[in-house]
């Protein structure tokens, strides 16, 4: 085999390796864009996941139709992928702000379909184009394979890692498909020879790259101005961490924060909410020295909790570090949380809250559980009996909990469930909900070893909403949001094994 012929077997093999890393990036992006724009992580995963690998079915089968010009048409192969892929975040945000309701599905689910059927035609060519070069086909089948699978696993922890958090999800297609049309550019110029016309092809290449590089460059702006057409109010603050999208907002005096496109708090209200998460549980407990949060990375229920100057120490739990960051450095959270998290008294750990309290010897006087809504596995299993268990045994004889439990108006059945599997541990619970213009009526659960009497419950510390005289009028739900069904055993206990809080979580709020 002479020289150029290795040159050529060589990077038919790392090709093999890169398109492989583009391809599972594009897969994993698309199940990002599901699940921050439509919601649902778990079944926008598994719907794109399914959509891609049956794309790649489609397009393996393709490839036998592909009998000529080989490196030609991987060649193009790659000029679609590069174009479609690098468009695609791109586009999606646009469908989102500019089409019907459905349409953004729609147009995720067929990119999903036609990039994992370009990425099927992708390694079927080269292997028959190693074996043409002279390659034996046993050889050349097992190294291409290796280099794809490698390739997967690369661009899986690339996109994690790296890409989404340093770059977001616009820009990372972009860069994701210059690296398709750069593969597909050295193929043109290491099998120059074998292919006529070659300068069209290569301007043809050149315009792909030009628009490429001009979305690294101002997609992310312009897509910015796409999503802001999601949010209500003007975009102040917008990044991809780690664990998912953070955007703030801001209208005249109202800051708004959302996790995902959920909405966290509203600094015009969020006092309420606050407030009745965090005082009657201090009401409600002997001593308040130990305080466990978890969840509250906007450090508001520090604050709120920081009133108490018998408290020795607070351990607030979130998972995501740069929500922890943004709450201490932002101006708008830092004004209304006061500085909270910088406290002496308060102690940050960056962990998983089920993780902690498998791990953690430590007992507590108030557990105050502040997380966002069960509406995928990974948060599923934060409001699990098994959960719950977790807390109960951390939490000191006389102590109390607080749990945000969604709301009885909107997701009555997610709200008794969640009340269903805290009192399913053995613990007394008792049930309040509040106003919050923001949010509408949310529901909390407060939970402890010996009974709750609420309207005994005292406040000693400065509120702007709460009082004494109104704590018992909490536990007041309407006819169309109380528990008489509940009481009927009508409603299961949600588990790790079998979590029924996902489907009655989705079910509830697919017309809010």
């Amino acid at each position: 085999m002479d020289d150029i012929k290795k040159k050529q077997s060589h990077f038919i093999y790392w090709a093999s390796g890169i398109v492989s890393i583009c391809g599972i990036i594009f897969e994993v992006l698309f199940g990002a864009l599901g699940s921050y724009i439509l919601g649902d992580g778990v079944k926008q995963y598994t719907l794109t996941i399914s959509l891609f690998l049956t794309g790649m079915g489609i397009g393996a089968s393709l490839s036998e139709r592909v009998t000529k010009k080989l490196i030609l048409s991987f060649i193009y192969i790659e000029f679609l992928v590069a174009l479609i892929g690098g468009f695609s975040s791109f586009l999606m945000f646009a469908v989102t702000a500019f089409s019907s309701e459905g349409t953004d599905a729609l147009f995720l689910y067929v990119v999903t379909l036609i990039i994992g059927a370009l990425t099927g035609v992708e390694l079927p060519i080269l292997i028959r184009k190693a074996n043409e070069i002279g390659v034996t086909l046993q050889k050349s089948t097992a190294r291409v394979l290796f280099s794809d699978y490698a390739g997967g696993l690369i661009g899986g922890l690339l996109f994690v890692f790296l890409l989404r958090p340093q770059f977001g999800m616009v820009k990372s297609a972009f860069i994701v498909g210059l690296i398709n049309l750069v593969v597909a550019m050295v193929v043109l110029y290491l099998f120059r020879k074998e292919i006529k016309h070659r300068w069209v092809h290569g301007v043809i290449g050149a315009i792909i790259g030009v628009l490429l590089l001009a979305g690294v460059f101002v997609g992310e702006s312009i897509a910015l101005t796409f999503e802001q057409k999601l949010y209500k109010d003007p975009i102040v603050h917008m990044e991809d961490s780690q664990y998912q999208k953070i955007v703030i907002t801001k209208q005249n005096e109202d800051i708004r924060l959302y996790l995902d496109g959920g909405l966290q708090l509203s600094s015009i209200d969020e006092h309420r909410y606050h407030e009745v998460l965090v005082h009657p549980a201090m009401a409600a407990s002997d001593s308040h020295e130990h305080v466990l949060i978890l969840g509250g990375g906007d450090g508001l229920a520090a604050r709120e909790l920081l009133k108490y100057q018998d408290i020795k120490d607070i351990t607030l739990v979130d998972l995501d570090p740069a929500v922890i960051e943004l709450a201490n450095e932002n101006p708008h959270l830092l004004k209304l949380n006061e500085g909270s998290l910088k406290n002496d008294r308060v102690h940050v750990r960056n962990q998983d809250a089920f993780e902690y309290l498998e791990q953690s010897e430590d007992w507590y006087d108030v557990v105050i559980v502040d997380l966002p809504d069960p509406n995928n596995e990974s948060l599923n299993k934060l409001y699990t009996k098994e959960f719950y268990s977790l807390i109960r045994n951390h939490l000191k004889p006389g102590g109390a909990m607080m749990v945000q439990s969604t709301s009885p108006v909107f997701a009555r059945e997610v709200y008794w469930t969640i009340s269903n599997t805290i009192a399913s541990t053995g613990l007394t619970t008792e049930n309040l909900h509040v106003d919050v213009p923001s949010f509408g009526n949310w529901g909390f659960v407060l939970a402890s070893r010996e009974e709750i009497d609420v309207g005994g419950l005292q406040l000693n510390v400065p509120t702007d909403f709460l009082s004494n005289q109104m704590l018992e009028s909490l536990t007041v739900f309407g006819k169309d949001e109380d528990d008489s069904f509940a009481k009927q055993d009508e409603l299961e206990v949600n588990t790790l094994i079998d979590p029924v809080l996902i489907e009655l979580y989705e079910n509830a709020w697919k017309y809010y």
